[in-house]
């Protein structure tokens, strides 16, 4: 049962091939301090010492590391190393005295360019490393290491600036020329262009580097960030010489904002865009404050400036005019001035330059790949995302119409808002997607008041006592703890910013409060017309509930403006719940939240997923205190391991917190947005049959629309026989453990909610499951099989579970029943294969939580540590399944396994196993569609539903067309049949074009489309097929 030993052999192998270039690796790493980085002697110091403590872990770990090879391995290696001594050496500083950044003595592109790593790669790494390294760094730099590095925030701020400049060159040329060469030297002389970026292009990103350098930094949300970049292209458009405009002022389809004395540009703008006036007039006053400053020139009132044709038709109530900003001999003189002072910063801060997002220099960010750093707020992404409903993504805020209203009298609507339909609509961008989210939080929530609605106030006081106070006291607290007025500020803070911190944090308050009173009252009135009664006592006096409501309520506004500091489990700590309190509200906010835009639900979705798969199996989850009543047999394991959550804190304890804190090291290893495809189809909410889109977006790659049907799901689907038991009514999840549940059956209230959780785990792990097996080329029998132990071991084995990932045991069920079943597939398979899942995080197979009980611990202290996914099913998998698995392999059949719908049929109080006739199929999943069908391509496939091909489509016309799955041609695929077609499509088009350019069109042949036609179009001309497909 247990794995061989050729993958271990073969790396030892190629270990002890390059012993000599092992045992040279301290004298390049002293190279790279003393010659590339010129490291002063204290620092130099810091970082040898912590490479040495170090190294072991580095030759234990060195064929895990990168793509495997030992070079590539220190390199990755070693720029760790450097990235954590500057970080913390320039953190320790700073408590010290000197300004952050000069401890280090290099900065971070440095490190980069030394170490020949990507961006991408390190961000990639770094969480692996810190994992492994968490002891010697704690040693080192005590116990707040993990909060003075902040990985997550500068990871969140590359990908926040990489979206803004591909949103900053969308829109730039959208509005203005640009050509190759461009005339902005001085007398007229032409000026190198960098990469096909004009002057006027690189002068308007420095502006809005300087922006955030000298004034936006205190605000790290994405948001605020964009309207600082359009308040920088405003004053682009003010600027611009005419010749290099695109744009016309008379167009008022574009400049749809007018007064008397011409067009309102920022109005106009903001419309265009989606953003909020007040907010980017107020940027405007800013940047032009900070050019005046900056380039010590006095501007001038734009109504009396003498360049008329510049400011010909614009209303220039409030503008300024800068002389000479944008002109042919000074605009060289300008980019260096700024760019001077971003130097000055940069080389102080030692944080990315992020200059290299306008200046060509590419090759240093990398390439996205399995385990890359997302945009959650960020999928995968920005699923981060190569698949249209991919991680760690961003779809479109598309908002489905009510249920009620029918296909003709419900608008199209995008981010919750009707839209023109004959206005042609841009493709949506991680940035665009962002702002409209922005405009349903500022139109819906915003005007909304900031105390309960009437009838709100009316269910506050049908309880056994008025609760009014109770609920606005508590919501002040927790608010307070989770936007305090101090201390939330951007990672990179400029001093003497404070009230703009407090104003921001106070505006992000109101927002949540809203937002969870307009909630709560929703699901009030819906509790009501269920029971039938006003009176709520039992759910509106739970203290549970209502911190679980706001600080989901908090949640969505922190993803809506997309900040750095806050991302999730953030908001957990402050509000004093548990992940597993979260997902009981969940679903039942999205049900009572109709307008919520589609890019809310799908971050709800991708937390579901997060929840599910590993952070309510941690340390310190309210899921094992309901465990404890539901299985009591766990009690002693639970309580072995110490996994029972603390006492929720008092309203007193977190009203004294300073605030949030830094997610701990297990959070920055799994936490991203990334989700995967199959099971985000499966928590979409879905309110109608309507069409949507989805759109995706990785770093370094285009976005693209597919569109995609809504599935049933966990949020919807509940009425289906499979998830009859997914959902539980909402007081039952609030209630004490030990009440009777109100679904009968003698349940009571913590196994109710345990077997929705496992049910929810159940149908996340089929999903994978399926597109593992599917990946490993393996028939559907051995895929039930699979599903099949995997449930044994949730409901039998479930300590397994404890302190892991359930992808985890997929892993080791998968192995383990193709090894019983005789199949050739190896780990090193398993393994390939899991990477290419949109949920793949190296973490997963590479540290593993390994706990030997005590009678197989062989003198070993404590027993308890890490290791990769192999040593797990050897040491601990293999031992706790090895009954069941080898009943699947000497029957050839699935054995009876009791229960496994997660009922209360068996009992799971003392172990046993009743017998169950006819155990239930694999899980009837979605149409999980569309489908990659290219590689090298954003090419999707969805199959024609069997009822409408009847429908459709004649009985020889079918059969002209091959099935998806199928090859036309032996020996072919999908994805080689659609490019032939598209290439053939592709070449007639050519040549009608060409004809067309001949002269005037000629309808004399004009005649009907005929299956031959069709044949000719699909088929080689010289290899018709004569057979059905």
């Amino acid at each position: 049962m247990s794995t061989s030993g050729g993958d271990n052999r073969s790396s030892s192998l190629r270990r002890a091939a390059s012993q000599p270039f092992l045992d040279g690796m301290e004298a390049r790493f002293m190279e790279r301090c003393e010659v590339g980085l010129r490291l002063s002697e204290t620092m130099l110091q810091r970082a040898v010492c912590f490479f040495k403590d170090s190294k072991l872990l580095l030759l234990a770990n060195i064929d895990s590391i990168g793509s495997g090879t030992v070079e590539e391995a220190e390199r990755l290696w070693n720029a760790c190393v450097f990235y954590a001594v500057k970080r913390l050496s320039s953190a320790t500083c700073v408590g010290e005295g000197p300004v952050e950044g000069t401890a280090a003595g290099f900065t971070l592109m440095q490190l980069l360019q030394v170490t020949d790593v990507s961006v991408m790669d390190l961000f990639k790494e770094l969480p692996q490393f810190l994992v492994k390294a968490a002891p010697t760094l704690q040693a080192l730099y005590g116990d707040s290491w993990e909060k003075l590095l902040q990985v997550k925030e500068v990871q969140a701020n590359f990908v926040h600036m990489k979206v803004l400049s591909n949103y900053y060159k969308r829109v730039y040329k959208e509005l203005f020329l640009v050509s190759e060469c461009s005339s902005g030297g001085l007398n007229g002389s032409p000026v190198e262009v960098k990469e096909g970026f004009p002057p006027q292009m690189q002068l308007g990103w420095m502006l809005f580097l300087a922006l955030r350098m000298h004034v936006l930094n205190q605000f790290p949300d994405l948001v605020t960030c964009t309207n600082g970049l359009l308040a920088i292209i405003v004053i682009l458009m003010l600027h611009m010489p005419p010749q290099l405009r695109k744009f016309c002022v008379e167009d008022t389809s574009k400049f749809a904002k007018r007064s008397p004395k011409g067009v309102n540009l920022v109005a106009s703008f903001c419309n265009m865009y989606h953003a909020c006036e007040k907010d980017v007039c107020c940027m405007v006053d800013k940047a032009n404050s900070m050019i005046r400053d900056l380039y010590n020139k006095k501007p001038s009132d734009a109504s009396i400036s003498c360049h008329s044709k510049q400011i010909a038709g614009i209303d220039t109530d409030g503008l300024l005019y800068f002389e000479g900003l944008m002109e042919s001999g000074q605009i060289m003189s300008n980019i260096s001035i700024v760019e001077k002072d971003y130097e000055e910063a940069y080389q102080s801060l030692g944080e990315l330059d992020e200059r290299m997002f306008i200046n060509g220099e590419v090759s240093l960010m990398g390439s996205v790949s399995c385990g890359s750093p997302d945009i959650s707020a960020s999928k995968r992404k920005y699923d981060t995302m190569s698949s249209p409903v991919r991680g760690s993504a961003v779809s479109t805020a598309t908002c489905l119409p009510s249920q009620n209203g029918s296909p003709c009298s419900s608008p199209v609507k995008i981010g919750g808002f009707p839209i023109d339909n004959s206005s042609k609509i841009a493709p949506p961008t991680p940035v665009s997607i962002t702002m409209t989210t922005a405009k349903w939080l500022r139109d819906v929530i915003t005007p909304l008041p900031a105390e309960p609605c009437l009838e709100l106030q009316l269910f506050f006081r049908s309880c056994d006592r008025d609760i009014s106070s109770d609920v606005r006291n508590r919501a002040q607290v927790l608010l307070e703890s989770i936007f305090p007025s101090n201390g939330l500020g951007s990672w990179r803070r400029v001093e003497g910013n404070g009230q703009e911190d407090s104003v921001w944090a106070e505006q992000r308050r109101l927002e949540a409060l809203k937002l969870y009173y307009r909630v709560v009252g929703a699901m009030c009135r819906s509790e009501a017309q269920r029971l039938q009664n006003s009176n709520l006592t039992s759910l509106l006096s739970n203290e549970r509930f209502h911190r679980c409501m706001i600080a989901c309520s908090a949640e969505l506004v922190l993803a809506t403006h997309k900040t750095v500091t806050m991302t999730f489990p953030a908001v957990l700590e402050p509000a004093g719940i548990t992940a597993f309190d979260l997902s009981k509200v969940i679903e039942y906010f999205v049900r009572h939240e109709d307008t919520l835009p589609r890019e809310l639900k799908r971050h709800l979705n991708s937390i579901e997923e997060k929840l599910l798969e590993s952070m309510a199996w941690e340390k310190g989850s309210s899921m094992y205190t309901s465990l404890i009543f539901a299985r009591p047999n766990l009690t002693a394991e639970i309580n072995r391991l110490c996994l029972l959550a603390e006492p929720m804190p008092s309203l007193d304890n977190l009203s004294s917190q300073e605030g949030p804190t830094i997610a701990t090291t297990q959070h920055l290893v799994g936490g991203s947005q990334n989700s995967s495809d199959s099971f985000r189809l499966l928590l979409i909410s879905s309110f109608s049959q309507s069409d949507v889109f989805y759109c995706s977006y990785q770093v370094g790659s285009t976005f693209f629309n597919s569109p995609v049907k809504e599935r049933l799901s966990a949020f919807s689907a509940f009425s289906s026989p499979l998830r009859n038991r997914l959902r539980a009514p909402l007081q039952s999840a609030f209630a004490s453990p030990q009440r009777p549940s109100p679904v009968g059956g003698g349940e009571t209230c913590a196994e109710t909610v345990i077997n929705v959780f496992f049910q929810k785990v159940l149908i996340l792990a089929a999903v994978r499951i399926r597109n593992l097996c599917e990946r490993l080329g393996q028939p559907q029998p051995l895929v039930e099989r699979v599903y099949r132990v995997f449930q044994h071991t949730l409901h039998r084995e479930t300590s397994l579970f404890f302190n892991r990932h359930i992808d985890q045991l997929i892993l080791c069920t998968i192995y383990g029943v193709c090894k019983v079943s005789k199949a050739t597939v190896t780990f090193r398979d398993i393994i390939h294969q899991y990477r290419m899942q949109p949920q793949c995080k190296l973490h997963v197979f590479r540290n593993v939580f390994i706990d030997l009980p005590p009678w197989r611990r062989a003198g070993k202290a404590g027993g308890q540590e890490t290791g990769d996914i192999v040593k797990f099913y050897n040491e601990i998998f293999v031992h706790s399944t090895k009954t069941f698995l080898l009943q699947i392999g000497t029957s050839g059949a699935t054995p009876a396994s009791g229960n496994t719908h997660g009922s209360d049929e068996g009992d799971y109080h003392n172990g046993d196993s009743p017998a169950s006739p006819e155990p239930p199929a694999f899980p009837v999943l979605p149409d999980l569609s569309p489908k990659k069908v290219s590689a090298m391509h954003n090419v999707y496939v969805s199959p024609l539903r069997a009822i409408k091909v009847d429908t459709r489509m004649s009985p020889h016309t079918r059969s002209l067309y091959a099935c998806v799955g199928e090859s036309a041609f032996a020996y072919e695929s999908p994805s080689k049949d659609l490019t032939a077609i598209n290439n053939r499509l592709k070449k007639r088009l050519v040549l009608e074009l060409n004809r067309l350019r001949l002269g005037r069109l000629d309808f004399s042949d004009a005649s009907l489309v005929t299956d031959s036609m069709v044949t000719s179009t699909l088929l080689p001309c010289n290899n018709i097929c004569t057979k059905p497909c």
